[in-house]
């Protein structure tokens, strides 16, 4: 099904609950056009989290579910996931994020090891979505923490009002 991962893991890292004043609806297709429009773009660690590696710059790539694989996010994919939206909101969004590390000394850009997590969007009534992150690999120089807030300030800026608001920390 498209959106949803067949195998999502049961043991998750972390969750937090976001409120919404947008519709389910309004609120997906926000959340596909940001994390398309920030696939594959560079960013400096100290815009994405702590920096505990130093000289580094950072790239995602995020993808989308269906089924038992996920598909990278490109236009394509969100034309896809609007088609989808145009119908119906859906219940749960699942992604994949692979985040790219490289270390920046002199003109030169070394790759490190990279994190790999799985992102659970369910949106579980009218003006709330939970996230469930599971790191699937990698060193964690971006927490999950990281990870939401990074999502939840890229949404918040295409307003100039907050989309979404944290509710809780577990």
């Amino acid at each position: 099904m498209l959106g949803v991962y067949d195998n999502f893991p049961v043991n998750i890292h972390l969750s937090e609950t976001l409120t919404s004043a947008l519709s389910k609806r309004k609120l997906q297709e926000r959340i596909i056009q940001v994390l398309q429009e920030v696939n594959r773009k560079t960013f400096s660690f100290e815009e994405v989290g702590s920096p505990n590696q130093p000289n580094c710059t950072i790239i995602f790539e995020f993808g989308i579910a269906n089924g038992e694989v996920f598909s990278y996010l490109d236009e394509e994919e969100a034309r896809k996931m609007q088609y989808a939206l145009a119908k119906d909101a859906m219940q749960i969004i699942d992604w994949y994020c692979s985040v790219r590390y490289y270390k920046n000394v002199k003109k030169e850009r070394t790759p490190l090891k990279f994190d790999y997590y799985m992102l659970r969007m369910n949106f579980i009534e009218k003006g709330a979505v939970e996230l469930l992150v599971f790191h699937e690999r990698g060193p964690r120089y971006i927490s999950a923490e990281e990870i939401v807030d990074f999502i939840e300030s890229k949404v918040n800026q295409t307003s100039n009002r907050k989309i979404l608001k944290r509710t809780q920390q577990n």
